[in-house]
């Protein structure tokens, strides 16, 4: 009995530190998705490979959407013109580089400052030089859903008897909360276009359908990750905990692992590894913190609907790769 009461204080714990963050991050997304128009963005942006990377991976700080906004964002990049560089630096980076999740990770680790700015400049370095890679794919279309292909070749060559669709200002279109997403580009702007000339007050209304719908998906995820906290920290037998998390490599690759299979919200996660903070190493703790906003289990599907299977592995593959490796230099030289 006194272990389900330990365990349950701690899940409340987390709850209660975490949820304000999630509710910020959620509406200020919202905010910024329905009222931000992307193509003047896009127009000034640098067409150098390298810099374009870095550029994308910084607008995390314009648009702060979580790992479950950033893919249909990335998605209207690419349609309207930007490099691939720019789309996958913004859908690395995104999750981590922005105000809401350094507050957050600030407010978790505020008693180990070198752990925020180990998150945030690694995530920033690893977005950049994975954009920076795909530059050198000088026609992506093989890397892309065909839907989304099909629309870039009619960007690149248009048919002169009609114009192309072009994806207007805004995000993905949620409607109603009992409505699926939309994925296909077709078929969001044909909503888009719907939206964009109705009143403030119309859109204010859709905002709220849109926190309502993302509260209830990311505050069950939210739920189910502090669980896992709790329950692991106080049933698992310490020992095994200790055995695991001291070690240099063993701990980078268990949280490693533990990033992809919880998935937890980029807004709330630091609280997450705040539980493990005790009995992990540092570099172990800035892996789950870096690894986990890019690669989103339960945000697969979204990035299927624009990339192909091979490319999200070679993203996934990469990104585990550089974690890996910068935070193993963490634990052998730093720590």
């Amino acid at each position: 009995m006194a272990q389900i009461n330990s365990a349950f204080t701690l899940f409340l714990s987390l709850m209660v530190e975490a949820m304000p963050f999630l509710l910020l991050g959620v509406l200020f997304s919202g905010l910024l998705q329905f009222f931000v128009d992307e193509k003047k963005l896009v127009a000034i942006l640098p067409k150098n490979p390298f810099l374009g990377a870095f550029a994308g991976s910084c607008i995390g700080f314009l648009f702060p959407v979580c790992e479950c906004g950033n893919v249909p964002v990335a998605r209207r990049l690419m349609l309207q013109g930007a490099p691939i560089s720019v789309a996958i630096g913004f859908l690395l980076a995104a999750p981590t580089i922005n105000p809401i999740v350094f507050w957050a990770t600030w407010t978790a680790f505020r008693d180990q400052p070198e752990i925020v700015f180990y998150r945030i400049g690694f995530s920033l370095v690893i977005a950049t030089m994975i954009g920076w890679v795909f530059s050198a794919q000088k026609d992506v279309r093989p890397l892309l859903q065909s839907s989304v292909a099909s629309y870039l070749s009619r960007k690149l060559d248009p048919p002169k008897s009609s114009a192309s669709p072009l994806l207007q200002a805004g995000t993905y279109f949620l409607g109603q909360s009992s409505k699926p997403l939309i994925t296909d580009p077709i078929e969001l702007q044909t909503a888009m276009e719907s939206t964009i000339s109705k009143p403030t007050s119309y859109r204010l209304r859709l905002l709220l359908d849109n926190t309502l719908q993302e509260m209830r998906e990311l505050g069950g995820v939210l739920v189910l990750g502090s669980a896992i906290a709790a329950i692991s920290q106080v049933f698992v037998p310490r020992e095994i905990i200790l055995g695991l998390g001291q070690d240099n490599v063993t701990s980078i690759l268990a949280m490693l692992i533990l990033a992809a299979v919880v998935s937890i919200c980029s807004t709330v996660d630091s609280f997450f590894a705040l539980s493990f903070a005790s009995t992990f190493t540092g570099g172990s703790l800035v892996a789950f913190l870096v690894f986990g906003p890019m690669i989103d289990l339960k945000g697969v599907g979204l990035m299927l609907s624009v990339f192909k299977a091979r490319a999200i592995l070679y993203i996934f593959g990469l990104a585990g790769l550089l974690t890996f490796l910068f935070c193993l230099f963490v634990n052998l030289y730093i720590s």
